[in-house]
């Protein structure tokens, strides 16, 4: 099911299935709407990774919580279909900082975490998980 481009704000999804977060759409209540076009990600029924550019912006208390509850609530489909988050961090010290941290993300929503010091970085490895996760679909389809 193709989806609309131009209905999404908060993600990019021009480059699919390599989708990139808009740090500019992370305003007060933009929860919702980062609901609804997961959702709409999720319709699509194919691996993708996102993509977070470098200076992330800073949610909401409210916002952060309903996220998490959805995350939590979509873990297994989330887990099957997403295959990294990809954080960019040009400061090698934060990398590191960032790096310990991911650990507890993926346990908490079942999606690896990566961390890559720049955006060409972030899109290589994105586009090679993307080409490991396809393959391993193919491989697991044709053993049934």
């Amino acid at each position: 099911m193709p989806f609309d481009h131009q209905a999404f704000i908060v993600h990019d999804v021009s480059g699919f299935p390599i989708i990139r977060s808009r740090p500019e759409a992370i305003v007060p209540g933009y929860a919702g709407r980062w609901m609804r076009e997961m959702e709409a990600l999720l319709a699509q029924d194919q691996p993708f990774v996102v993509v977070f550019p470098a200076g992330h912006a800073e949610e909401t208390h409210e916002d952060r919580k309903r996220r998490g509850i959805w995350l939590k609530a979509n873990k297994q489909v989330l887990g099957r279909l997403c295959l990294s988050l990809i954080a960019i961090e040009p400061d090698r010290l934060k990398r590191v900082a960032l790096r310990a941290q991911t650990a507890m993300a993926t346990k908490a929503f079942g999606i690896a975490m990566e961390i890559a010091a720049s955006s060409e970085e972030a899109t290589a490895l994105a586009a090679r998980l993307i080409a490991t996760g396809r393959e391993a679909g193919r491989a697991a389809s044709s053993a049934l």
